[in-house]
């Protein structure tokens, strides 16, 4: 798996080299355009292209939701041209695919990509043994963060979230306390159980207002991890900043070894994802599954098995 990572990074690289303003060289898709969505699954090798030795027809494999041809590199599930893991079928790069243990159902492991981003958030954040996090929002990345914060021995970890479904996903990952911010605030749980440790906080919410609400919230000398997405335009006080001190990081996705990485961490049984998985549905029920994730009381994950 570390070749994996070298060696995708190599690739990265060449592809690049025509056009160094664009060192990611992705290609972006047309939204008004078709587009087969996925970027997080599990699926199995029907076919093998020229030249491939490291898969076999029949694995069932995880992959970086990319592909890369002569044009570039394209984000499948984001793609006009590859489709995602919606789709009936998908064209992946050997490069990047890694199998999926006997050990593992092809379930968790679709769970690799989402959990691979709180490997990559904790990274970014350089939290330490000695130090304590407080995760605010508990959806699919706030739980990735939280887990991967108790695999690492971090404590205490905070999490706060307004659905009691994803609380309770927090404690089943170890969240050593979890509150409603309706009857008490983030900051104040941290205070009643600890107070005294260096804090890292991490925006897992991704609304406008978040990022100005934690540093607000933030003792001086915090440190902020940004890793929820906002779309909109945001606003924040830089005063605040200033006068305590604050750091703030963002961070994006992950690397091709931290996803390995990730898989392998699945693999050993670093965290039982199985009460993640809130829900199963076939292709036509995909819509209505979108519409169910909007009652974060009810679900986490809703699986796609197609039939």
């Amino acid at each position: 798996m570390l070749r994996f990572g070298r060696e995708m990074r190599g690739l990265m690289s060449e592809i690049s080299a025509d056009d160094p303003d664009d060192p990611s060289n992705v290609i972006a898709f047309e939204p008004e355009q078709d587009c087969v969505m996925g970027h997080e699954f599990c699926c199995e090798v029907v076919e093998l292209g020229p030249g491939v030795v490291n898969l076999e027809t029949g694995d069932r494999i995880v992959s970086l939701p990319g592909a890369f041809d002569e044009t570039g590199v394209h984000a499948v599930g984001y793609s006009n041209r590859y489709p995602g893991g919606y789709g009936e079928l998908m064209v992946l790069n050997e490069l990047i695919a890694i199998p999926v243990s006997d050990d593992v159902s092809s379930a968790v492991a679709a769970l690799t990509e989402p959990m691979a981003v709180g490997v990559h958030a904790v990274n970014k954040s350089g939290i330490a043994p000695g130090e304590a996090a407080l995760v605010v929002g508990l959806g699919p990345v706030g739980l990735a963060c939280v887990a991967e914060l108790k695999r690492r021995g971090i404590g205490p970890v905070v999490g706060a979230d307004f659905s009691a479904k994803r609380r309770a996903l927090a404690e089943h990952f170890g969240c050593d306390e979890v509150v409603d911010p309706a009857f008490e605030s983030a900051i104040s749980a941290w205070r009643r159980v600890d107070g005294a440790k260096p804090l890292v906080v991490f925006e897992a919410v991704g609304m406008p207002g978040m990022i100005d609400q934690a540093m607000k919230m933030s003792p001086k000398g915090s440190r902020i991890l940004v890793v929820g997405v906002c779309m909109p335009q945001d606003h924040l006080l830089p005063m605040i900043g200033i006068t305590r001190e604050l750091s703030i990081q963002f961070a994006f996705g992950y690397t091709p070894e931290e996803f390995a990485e990730t898989l392998q961490h699945i693999t050993a049984g670093a965290w039982d994802l199985a009460p993640m998985i809130t829900g199963t549905v076939d292709i036509d029920g995909v819509p209505k599954a979108f519409a169910d994730l909007g009652s974060p009381d009810e679900h986490a994950k809703i699986m796609v098995q197609p039939a």
